[in-house]
This record gives C-alpha cells, structure tokens and sequence, in this order.
C-alpha cells in the first residue's frame, strides 16, 4: 500500500507503521486501565520495548499510523483476518487529539487498506463495553453488536461488533 494511495484530500495520511512510531505510541499509556483498554487484559504493565512489541504483536499484524496535515502521529491501528473478516485491532488515538473525529477519520482509512490488502469487504471488531466513547465511534460508522465469538475470552466485559459488506448495508 502506497503512501500516495493512503492520503486523503484532506491531508491526513494513513501509512505502515514503523518500529521508530512506538516509542511515541508507548508514551500514549501511562496507567494499566489505559493499556487494558487498548490492548487487552494480559498486556503487561509497566511495559518495556521488547514486552511491548511482543504484546501488541508487532510484526504478526498490519500496523498503521495515522498522521495529521502537521505529520502529528494522530492515531494507530492493526488489522488481520479473523473469520473471514478483516479485524480491527489496537486502535488508539493521540490523547491530545481525541474528540476531534480522529477515531473515525482512522477506522475509514483501515477499512480502505484492508480492503486493499486482503480483498475483502467485511469488518470485525472487539470493544469493552465500559468504553462508551468508543463504541459510539463504531457506531455512528455503521458498526453494530453481533453475538460473541465462542472462542473469545471477556465476553462478560467487551462486545463484539461486525460491519457487514457493502451487499448486506
């Protein structure tokens, strides 16, 4: 994917993260509740650079950063395939510019690289459920709650939520 091709008219551009982004990525969370919150439970924290890595799954998922038209690091994304769907992952925006639409401006440019990458027209994604503003983001997206994947741990705690193909919207 070309970085031409990721760049919207607007001047935000979505592009392949690199490992030199963490470092900026890693200065995101300062508390357990917000690593828990963006990657799960057995995240470790504190982190170091390498336990980092490891449990983000840095090289095992298409990761993406979101830059601003001032080439701020805006936001950060993984996709993968998960049962036939492309899965949005670790989605995160720089706490400096959350509530400013950040969050959708990246789930519509990860959608796009997915359907480039894997030739697919379907979404998936998991969100706890005390994340209100989140799941509003997905939400106002077209995303809805979907029943929980049977082989998914923290069904009490997240939701499951699916944007369906073009053909079934």
């Amino acid at each position: 994917m070309s970085a031409k091709a990721a760049a919207g008219t607007d001047g935000w551009e979505l592009r392949k993260a690199r490992r030199a982004d963490l470092d900026a990525l890693m200065g995101w969370f300062t508390e357990r509740a917000d690593v828990e919150t963006w990657g799960g439970p057995e995240f470790r924290f504190p982190f170091t650079a390498q336990s980092f890595c490891e449990d983000m799954r840095w090289g095992q998922m298409e990761s993406f950063c979101l830059s601003s038209p001032e080439s701020a690091l805006a936001a950060f994304g993984q996709i993968y395939l998960r049962d036939g769907r492309i899965h949005l992952a670790r989605l995160v925006v720089n706490p400096r510019m959350r509530r400013l639409g950040v969050g959708s401006r990246l789930i519509e440019r990860l959608m796009a690289a997915g359907r480039s990458i894997y030739r697919r027209d379907e979404y998936s994604l998991f969100v706890f459920r005390d994340n209100v503003a989140a799941l509003r983001c997905y939400e106002s997206l077209g995303f809805t709650i979907s029943r929980y994947p049977a082989d998914m741990p923290y069904a009490d705690s997240c939701h499951f939520l699916v944007l369906p193909s073009q053909d079934e919207r």
